[in-house]
């Protein structure tokens, strides 16, 4: 009886080994076996990017017509907390050519490498395959881009822009109260980014107002700042 105890312990101390992995950083387990229902969706302003990362590759002979000119692009779907990152599993990216061109749509970082680097820091931890952790990721940013959200940058390109007035057209696309779940950031006067709090487990046919609606409201990031247009400005 004893030997069945310490073969039963020793199968169960097996699968918990699967279960999480040590965070080198700062010694947290990272729980890998759930899929992440606490979420945070980064978007980038591409103008705003190139316009302080001018020799990137996405970023030389910049078409002012492109969808990126005028739409966010997919900087990352990170799993929370902050710390929940470099998690065990396979940290290589292999995506069929019709994923990776519609990744490219939303993400022309992915010429420089960028889905590799989210796949392996956050995607990991996300608790699905890389195809829909990025089938995911695409959905999510395609709604945000069809919505007024998207439509509010492009009309205030050039001008400054609130976020009282993000957050109004959050509400206004999504429902109210779901404007106090973004945060936006901004570097040198101009919008950058702006990161959003979703709670739920996602799929590619998920309602983002739905993963809005029970996330914790966002906190920090900047008030106002300058929406930039496509192109580079003099130096």
């Amino acid at each position: 009886m004893k030997k069945l105890s310490i073969i039963l312990f020793s199968v169960l101390l097996s699968i918990g080994a699967f279960a999480y992995t040590q965070n080198k950083q700062d010694g947290s387990k990272q729980y890998v076996s759930k899929v992440s229902t606490n979420n945070l969706l980064a978007l980038s302003w591409q103008n705003a990017f190139c316009e302080t990362h001018r020799n990137k590759r996405e970023c030389r002979n910049v078409d002012l017509n492109a969808y990126t000119s005028s739409h966010f692009t997919l900087h990352g779907l990170w799993p929370q907390p902050r710390n929940r990152v470099n998690c065990r599993g396979d940290k290589k990216v292999w995506l069929d050519k019709k994923l990776y061109n519609d990744l490219l749509r939303v993400m022309p970082a992915a010429k420089s490498g960028l889905h590799k680097h989210e796949w392996k820091k956050h995607g990991t931890c996300y608790g699905k395959s890389a195809d829909l952790y990025f089938e995911d990721s695409i959905s999510l940013i395609d709604q945000v881009n069809n919505s007024a959200v998207a439509n509010l940058f492009a009309k205030k390109m050039g001008k400054v822009l609130t976020k009282k007035e993000l957050m109004q057209a959050f509400d206004k696309s999504f429902g109210k109260g779901t404007g106090r779940k973004v945060k936006m950031m901004c570097h040198k006067g101009l919008i950058t980014e702006i990161q959003i709090n979703l709670s739920g487990e996602i799929s590619k046919s998920m309602d983002i107002s739905k993963l809005l609606k029970g996330a914790k409201n966002a906190q920090g990031g900047c008030q106002k700042g300058k929406v930039d247009k496509a192109g580079f400005s003099k130096r």
